[in-house]
């Protein structure tokens, strides 16, 4: 039986990676490593047994945790979710974010190391998974590919351009067998409400204006979590060691398009909409790139993937998740999804 840490199994994507690994019905038993931070519940695991999940509460950072988690179960991979995410949050404070983004994969890094050198495994993975705003703003008419210079622009995203960096560096100097999936935007069911599409959603179920930064021109790549996970799993099972992975969809839309495709797919599914549900324009994030575009050539061409979730679908789906599971939005303090952040007030 394959032994795999995976670090914030507890958060959206992380989850949903767990759920879509136990349907698969492979002899694998997953130690999900996870601080429970406000966007970690433990009940988006609810109906994964504990025959095949062990929950460990605990910090990335937390090096004789690690250490002592290897020693017992012998890891044969790490898939690393675990990190600080929200770019209002890192504006508003981004000492957490390095500590956790950077100082925490640091540490994964060395014990994963440390146990690699010393296990003799021509088997172990590091799947490191990250982000396409690493890349920074893309001009129109362009997509980054695997290549594509780091430019990264908020704290969030320069933390994981390091915690990228880390792993490239451990991969060449000692290496270690570490992989990196960069994604687009995920969506769909248990994301979050502070994150654009859940928060719109809960807004649009309980009749409140629809806040979109700036003139909401901000250009996005899409995917639903189920579609990032498939590719996931495509990169563990089949990826090239030292080698990195962009997911996307390849199709943008731009912020305001997501709140009128979501108001559009709702009337037309008959599902009566608040005369308070309309778009209001509030003040732009600071340092907001404009367009994040992926180019996913490579792994559509090696590995075989491409997204299959048409996006007006995955938004109809996920809106009937959040309302047949309102219990979601009560299970988390309503005044850490509904205050605004990273304003940088002076």
């Amino acid at each position: 039986m394959k032994k795999i840490l995976v670090t914030g199994g507890c958060g959206f994507i992380g989850s949903n990676y767990i759920h879509q690994v136990f349907e698969k019905g492979r002899d694998i038993h997953l130690v999900n490593l996870d601080k429970m931070t406000y966007a970690g519940n433990i009940h988006n695991l609810n109906g994964i047994p504990d025959t095949f999940h062990t929950f460990v509460e605990g910090d990335i950072c937390d090096a004789d945790l690690v250490k002592s988690l290897f020693e017992k179960y012998q890891f044969d991979a790490v898939v690393h979710f675990a990190a600080e995410s929200h770019v209002d949050r890192s504006i508003e404070g981004p000492a957490e974010f390095i500590q956790t983004n950077v100082v925490g994969t640091l540490n994964l890094l060395e014990q994963s190391r440390l146990f690699y050198q010393h296990s003799n495994s021509d088997n172990f993975r590091f799947l490191h998974i990250s982000t396409d705003e690493v890349y920074g703003d893309i001009k129109i008419g362009k997509r980054s590919d695997e290549k594509f210079s780091y430019n990264p622009s908020s704290p969030y995203s320069a933390s994981k351009a390091s915690a990228d960096h880390l792993i490239k560096s451990f991969a060449r100097t000692y290496k270690l067998p570490a992989i990196i999936s960069n994604c687009c935007n995920n969506y769909g069911p248990n994301q979050f409400p502070e994150k654009l599409i859940p928060k719109l959603i809960y807004n649009i179920i309980k009749n409140k204006p629809l806040p979109i930064y700036g003139r909401g021109k901000n250009s996005r790549e899409w995917i639903h979590v189920q579609d990032h996970c498939q590719a996931l799993l495509k990169i563990f099972l089949k990826g090239k060691i030292g080698e990195s992975y962009n997911v996307g969809s390849n199709k943008n839309n731009q912020n305001i398009d997501i709140a009128k495709k979501l108001i559009t797919i709702l009337k037309s599914n008959s599902i009566i909409i608040g005369n308070k549900v309309k778009i209001k324009f509030v003040k732009d994030r600071p340092g907001h790139d404009f367009r994040y575009a992926l180019d996913c050539k490579k792994i559509h061409k090696e590995l075989k993937w491409k997204s299959k979730i048409n996006l007006n679908e995955g938004l109809a789906d996920t809106y009937r998740w959040y309302l047949n599971n309102m219990d979601f939005f009560i299970s988390v303090s309503k005044k850490l999804y509904d205050k605004r952040l990273g304003l940088n007030k002076k």
